[in-house]
């Protein structure tokens, strides 16, 4: 769902660890973390489709507090995230990232749980794209998300980002995956 006003989205580049990544904010907030290692593509393509108008600046300041948080985050030293997020999309979506956010730290649902939490149990497959659409990586936690039997599924970041996200949360030895 574009809007159509002109935004400014600022953007910076986190590196942390093994951790290198793009994210972006508008005013408002977060509204976007990319995959690993993927190009800043990743990032203008992802806009291009959000915003009909946009500016994209680099702001290392702007972008400080969500960078700081997401370290603590991989440093095991923050299970929740207190800076605001701007995430846009559908209403049907909005649903589900929503519920998404609801999944306590170091614990996983099923697609199939999301679907039932959110009062749709036929939509396991609606709820799948809406997940895989989540421009939030990590904040909100789709990483949570397994297939019907524990299985590690599709994750946009990829499933050993996954993997690493599941492991900081102390999931990923209870986690099989899918071959």
């Amino acid at each position: 769902m574009k809007d159509n006003s002109r935004q400014i989205v600022y953007w910076s580049r986190l590196e942390y660890d093994a951790w290198n990544l793009y994210m972006a904010a508008t005013s408002q907030g977060l509204c976007y973390v990319g995959s690993p290692d993927h190009p800043f593509k990743e990032l203008t393509d992802w806009a291009g489709k959000r915003f009909l108008q946009h500016d994209l600046v680099r702001c290392e300041e702007r972008l400080q507090q969500y960078k700081s948080e997401l370290v603590e985050f991989f440093q095991g030293k923050r299970q929740f995230f207190s800076f605001p997020m701007d995430i846009r999309g559908t209403s049907f979506q909005q649903e589900v990232w929503n519920a998404l956010y609801q999944i306590p730290y170091g614990e996983t649902y099923t697609y199939t749980q999301i679907a039932e939490l959110i009062g749709k149990p036929s939509a396991v497959r609606a709820v799948g794209t809406a997940i895989g659409a989540n421009p939030l990586l990590i904040s909100i936690p789709c990483h949570r998300v397994l297939g019907k039997n524990g299985t590690l599924t599709g994750y946009r970041g990829g499933l050993d980002m996954k993997k690493q996200l599941l492991h900081i949360e102390g999931k990923w030895k209870q986690v099989k995956v899918k071959v």
